[in-house]
């Protein structure tokens, strides 16, 4: 292991704004050095070998032609390699490309495009891919970093650009979000230390993974900048998977989305395990979570549950709830430094309880989309980003989630909010998953279709008939969907948001 001295060059110290040296003295100045800052399978990482192997992994990536400014994708499942990969790109002043390894190959190709990226770093299995770009294996990589000498960090400053990250892409084409090197540290001053209270003691496990906004706040920046140790899993933990992790590392911060905390709490029904007694909090972000779910989460983990709400072009979470003020069923208050303002479709802020579109303004808002001086113009005006959510402001001055502006169902000439119609069909206990959506019959008239995911796959002739009639006792006449169809999934990003126009399309 390279000693923490050899980190350090004389050019850190003229780059106070390069992230990856910020990070290599953070950890020597407060003594992290020996501390776990990583375990992945039984092997743990300290915050020493990390910066010290980040600093050799950036002289591999210059011996293959990555300078400054130069773009770098990471198509590589969590682990060290994609840690090391990422650190050692900030080091360079280069800026790494956050793509989801398990994507098609047409994206891969799109965003290797769109970034015009000089270097691929691939897991397992994507050999066959950016097979017109450089490309480096993540084993590779490693192994060529074990004999490299430490290189030193480019100057840089905190509005350099660090980062790309696409956006989910519920409908369309996703876009290349860009974040800079002073965003992360705004990500764990305003949410990891001052709403979750995060100390070197905190164990984490994030199930959004490190290429999303959510799990790269959740698993990489918030425990490299307080010296705690985060949980690395290559693929999504299964209900046994966490009970395991969590029990063998003693986890003590849980994130997750709303439908892996259904998932867990089908896995043995709502009462307290033992495995989970190290959790003090549970995060849920992606989604609103349905109600009921929340307190049998609690009921389970034995820990409160802490809604919040981000986007990819904030960075992480702008609204959050936290240990002082938790309102369940809502996103909580907005993060100190940003501002929220609710508005009408012409732009006009709209009254306290009545429902608008929200609009974001903070520190670690992006300068803009990749590429995308049009759509740039459309989502960030003046300043603030439109973020195409739907809220209601709270007299405590929470917010409550109220869906997407094109999650919006057309009925007859009526607006119809589907998520009021999916939490009535949520009460009866044979639905686990419901998605409910406007689908033209054989008249060209829209119709509300309800599509469920029921508890048990088997014996639920019934089923359908005893949700329209659920629907019928609590829900106005226009709202009560026309038909049930039972399915045994709902199409969901990875990052566990649902893909509301493909279920419209039956496309899945």
């Amino acid at each position: 292991m390279t000693t923490p001295q050899t980190l350090l060059t004389p050019a850190d110290s003229e780059a106070p704004g390069n992230l990856a040296a910020q990070l290599a003295d953070l950890a020597e100045r407060r003594r992290w050095t020996a501390r776990a800052a990583f375990h992945q399978g039984h092997r743990v990482w300290t915050h020493g070998e990390v910066h010290a192997l980040a600093a050799r992994a950036a002289a591999v990536l210059a011996e293959h032609g990555v300078r400054a400014g130069d773009r770098v994708v990471l198509a590589l499942p969590d682990g060290i390699a994609w840690v090391t990969t990422f650190l050692a790109t900030a080091r360079l002043g280069a800026v790494a490309v956050l793509v989801n390894p398990e994507l098609p190959a047409a994206d891969h190709t799109f965003m290797a495009h769109d970034t015009d990226a000089v270097l691929c770093v691939t897991g397992p299995g994507l050999e066959d891919r950016f097979a017109d770009r450089t490309r480096l294996g993540a084993d590779q990589l490693l192994a060529l970093s074990a004999t490299a000498e430490p290189a030193p960090a480019r100057p840089v400053d905190a509005h350099s650009p660090l980062y790309v990250q696409y956006t989910s892409g519920t409908t369309g084409r996703p876009k290349g979000v860009v974040h800079t090197h002073g965003d992360p540290k705004t990500y764990h001053d305003l949410i990891g230390r001052r709403l979750l209270r995060i100390t070197q003691k905190d164990v984490t496990l994030s199930v959004s993974k490190l290429y999303f906004a959510y799990g790269f706040g959740n698993a990489f920046v918030f425990p490299l900048f307080s010296g705690s140790s985060a949980v690395l899993v290559d693929r999504r933990p299964t209900p046994a998977a966490v009970d395991e992790l969590v029990a063998r590392h003693r986890v003590t911060l849980l994130y997750s989305v709303p439908s892996a905390y259904a998932a867990l709490v089908a896995d043995r029904g709502s009462g307290h395990e033992a495995c989970f007694a190290s959790v003090r909090a549970a995060v849920s972000a992606g989604e609103g979570m349905p109600d009921g779910l929340g307190r049998q989460v609690t009921e389970l983990l034995g820990a409160p549950v802490l809604e919040q709400i981000g986007s990819t072009e904030a960075g992480h979470a702008f609204c959050a709830n936290s240990f002082d003020h938790n309102h369940p069923g809502t996103v909580g208050r907005p993060v100190p430094g940003f501002e929220v303002e609710l508005r009408d479709r012409a732009g006009h802020p709209v009254a306290d309880g009545t429902e608008g579109e929200l609009w974001v303004r903070g520190p670690s808002v992006t300068p803009g989309y990749l590429n995308r001086p049009e759509e740039t113009a459309r989502t960030l005006i003046g300043g603030w980003l439109a973020t195409h959510d739907r809220a209601r402001r709270e007299p405590d001055g929470s917010y409550r989630h109220l869906g997407r502006t094109d999650d919006m169902e057309m009925v007859g000439g009526i607006t119809v909010s589907p998520l009021e119609v999916e939490a009535v069909l949520r009460l009866h206990p044979a639905v686990k998953e419901v998605a409910v959506v406007t689908v033209t019959d054989e008249s060209g008239a829209g119709r509300l279709r309800a599509f469920v995911v029921p508890v048990a796959p088997a014996a639920n002739s019934e089923l359908p008939d005893a949700l329209i009639g659920l629907a019928r006792e609590h829900l106005a006449a226009f709202k009560v969907p026309r038909s049930v169809s039972l399915v045994p999934s709902l199409p969901r990003t990875p990052t566990g948001k649902l893909r509301r126009h493909l279920v419209r399309q039956g496309a899945w």
